[in-house]
């Protein structure tokens, strides 16, 4: 998919386990993406979107990407009000972003719904500004709505999970009107892909993201990784 120019370089650096460590180096500015043009690389014109923020975007990111039906996943900033956010000022939690995604979908074969579904079963939304050892408000769990529709959908469903009590502690989700997103940074996208061997991708995305297919295999793609 997208030319990852510092792969390399990277896999040497990154050796924690903490999502924040991942590297505080880069200063590449982002790219801003907007539901009306979405103006990233390929053409997706013809796909819906849909905006979470859930934790690490490496392992966010791998998650959406095995489900059926979603065509991409980018990941990025949102969340918050500076303009072109670094992953050094969002990493470091010197900005009011948290890392998110964009997924880009075909409704024809999954619903947003099922998104909405695939956020909540694939986090812990009940533990404030953290997820897993990452801590910080770029941490924080945020869906976001782009229609009383989406927003609907999102409230209900919270209020499902806390009717049948799935989760021990009270729902922490922000559920936020979208604004803005931010493309990352080249080297963050398809990092779970493109580095296997890191620490923090098998000791943190890899279980989170087996733990998710474990739960849902029915929304898996075919020969996900």
């Amino acid at each position: 998919m997208r030319i990852v120019k510092v792969a390399l370089l990277l896999s040497t650096i990154l050796i924690s386990t903490s999502c924040s460590s991942k590297n505080n180096t880069k200063k590449e500015t982002s790219t801003e993406v907007k539901v009306e043009t979405k103006t990233i690389i390929q053409d997706l014109s013809s796909y819906e979107t849909a905006y979470f923020a859930s934790g690490c975007f490496w392992c966010v990111e791998a998650v959406f990407e095995s489900v059926k039906g979603v065509k991409e996943v980018i990941s990025g900033y949102a969340g918050g009000t500076e303009k072109n956010p670094t992953y050094e000022q969002v990493g470091s939690g010197n900005s009011t972003h948290a890392e998110a995604v964009v997924v880009y979908y075909n409704p024809k074969e999954v619903s947003y719904a099922t998104l909405v579904k695939v956020f909540f079963g694939s986090q812990d939304p009940t533990t404030l500004n953290r997820q897993g050892p990452d801590k910080g408000t770029q941490y924080r769990s945020i869906a976001f709505y782009k229609n009383k529709q989406e927003q609907k959908i999102i409230t209900d469903y919270i209020a499902k999970l806390t009717k049948e009590k799935v989760f021990s502690s009270k729902i922490v989700t922000e559920v936020t009107p979208f604004t803005t997103f931010y493309k990352a940074e080249d080297y963050h996208q398809d990092y779970e892909k493109k580095h296997p061997n890191n620490p923090y991708i098998k000791n943190v995305s890899v279980p989170r993201l087996n733990r998710f297919k474990n739960k849902f295999p029915e929304l898996l793609k075919k020969n996900t990784h």
